[in-house]
């Protein structure tokens, strides 16, 4: 962030509630945050030139046209989101014991979930902290900070998560898109710790590997953990095709529940090394294969080749990563639809997901049915689920539902 003058400084500190701006929205725009939603967009504010010199981040008192205080929020001019809701409260003290209060929240709730301290401990505004995910990796964490807001807190915060849980090794991996938008560089801190060597992931009964501060996103996806056991049900004595594998995840649990082959591909040479040093450390390296190669090419050629699999899983990155990639991303879905039930064996079983939170439950469904339709196959849907629940819903942000998956049952 840019350097603040000793006034600024005053309005980003988290315990001046008596310094904080006034942001007003315009007449009716209340209405919305009344209703639970935790944003305010750049055109509901009220234009005000004193805004437009405030910091990026900066903590204010969010009021209706008429004045009525209606909470304490994060302002960014920069962004279409120019407001993320912190609390109802209008003079709240954003401080220490306040993010400390939340987390323990998030705490309490994947402590009754899980066994194991692997898993997503902050879902962003779902745990009530806007713009921040963090990872829990046993004693490590990975933390993606995405607004300027909670940059602006990051040292009560990890203050507070060190008062919580005394971490190891924690690891800033800021270097997402989502903080250009908000005026912030992108970049990867190691702040306590080493990184440089995979850090051990357990989940549903297997161990898998995990390079937080080198791979996708924070190096581990726990949102599909509950998909990834429940299509393990389909895999003993088959032969399963692991598409966009990653790390193995989807491909090692398949073969601890008993296939007798599996073929994962992805692209990253990297991550297939990791998923191999995974097959080897569950004792299931003789069933696996890993192979680079590119999905759509790959599934055309094992179509030609006639070879077929009693279990397809496909699990791509986003096709649709901003709305004017719409058009294109879901003829994508219902092209992988297409392509992937080509290769699945008779009576078979294909799992299908997408990412894009732009892609609505229903559009994708719709270009899944298409997509097997015209590969000249019948299908039933035998479960439709999202992200496990260590990635909570807000339930007035139809975007934090943003994963989708299908299991099918092919005729």
């Amino acid at each position: 962030m840019a350097d603040i003058t000793p006034e600024d400084a005053l309005l980003l500190d988290p315990s001046y509630a008596s310094a904080r701006p006034a942001v007003r929205l315009k007449p009716g725009a209340q209405k919305r945050l009344q209703r639970g939603h935790p944003w305010i967009y750049s055109n509901e504010v009220q234009p005000d030139a004193a805004l437009k010199a405030l910091p990026l981040g900066t903590l204010v008192r969010v009021e209706s046209a008429e004045g009525e205080g209606l909470g304490t929020a994060f302002y960014n001019r920069l962004p279409l989101i120019a407001g993320r809701l912190l609390t109802g409260n209008p003079r709240a003290e954003i401080d220490g014991d306040f993010l400390a209060e939340r987390l323990a929240r998030a705490l309490a709730i994947r402590e009754r979930l899980f066994e194991a301290p692997h898993y997503r401990l902050v879902h962003a505004e779902a745990d009530g902290l806007p713009g921040l995910i963090v990872d829990r990796f046993g004693d490590a964490l990975v933390l993606q900070v995405n607004c300027a807001g909670m940059e602006g807190l990051t040292e009560p915060l990890l203050e507070a998560l060190d008062r919580l849980l005394s971490p190891s090794r924690i690891l800033l991996r800021n270097d997402t898109p989502a903080r250009k938008t908000e005026g912030l560089e992108e970049r990867v801190d190691v702040r306590r710790g080493d990184f440089s060597e995979p850090l051990e992931v357990v989940e549903n009964g297997a161990r898998y590997l995990a390079q937080p501060a080198e791979g996708q996103k924070t190096g581990w996806f726990f949102d599909q953990r509950e998909n990834r056991a429940w299509v393990a049900r389909f895999a003993k004595d088959a032969r399963v095709l692991d598409g966009y594998s990653y790390s193995g995840g989807f491909a090692i649990q398949a073969a601890l529940a008993g296939a007798r082959e599996v073929l994962a591909l992805d692209r990253s040479e990297p991550a297939l090394e990791i998923a191999r040093q995974a097959a080897e450390l569950n004792g299931v390296a003789e069933r696996c294969e890993f192979r680079k190669a590119e999905v759509f090419g790959q599934l055309q050629g094992l179509a030609r080749n006639k070879e077929r699999f009693e279990l397809v899983i496909v699990d791509p990155p986003a096709f649709i990563k901003s709305k004017k990639d719409l058009f294109q991303g879901t003829k994508g879905y219902r092209k992988l639809a297409r392509l992937a039930a080509d290769v699945v064996a008779p009576q078979g079983t294909l799992f299908i997901a997408s990412c894009s939170h732009h892609m609505e439950h229903a559009a994708f469904a719709e270009q899944v049915r298409r997509g097997i339709a015209n590969a000249g196959r019948r299908a039933r849907i035998l479960r439709a689920s999202g992200a496990g629940p260590d990635h909570p819903l807000h339930p007035a942000l139809p975007e934090s539902a943003y994963l989708k998956a299908l299991v099918l049952a092919l005729d």
